[in-house]
């Protein structure tokens, strides 16, 4: 199985209604474009200053089902309508589990 972990940090003008919008979105992916064996998306809790401000974490079967959602233009809308107009940065990491 192929873990696939995103910290997504969001510009200083990004307000809370388009963090809502951007995480809601995110979440509407499994249903959207499917793949995954289990997917979890959300904000920060806040406890420790300096974190990302939301987290996605999904698992695949194997590598070509990770690509297969990577690159399947409706995650790629997501991305581009929701993700990107208000990213400061970003981390990703794919592992084995």
């Amino acid at each position: 199985m192929l873990r696939h972990v995103v910290l997504f940090t969001w510009t200083e003008d990004t307000d809370a209604e388009t963090r809502v919008a951007t995480v809601a979105a995110l979440g509407r992916l499994p249903e959207e474009v499917g793949g995954m064996t289990a997917f979890a998306v959300g904000p920060d809790a806040g406890l420790v200053d300096g974190n990302a401000h939301t987290a996605l974490v999904a698992d695949f079967p194997d590598a070509e089902a990770f690509r297969a959602y990577a690159d399947d233009p409706r995650h790629l809308a997501v991305v581009a309508e929701f993700v990107k107009p208000h990213l400061a940065g970003r981390s990703a990491v794919q592992y084995e589990v």
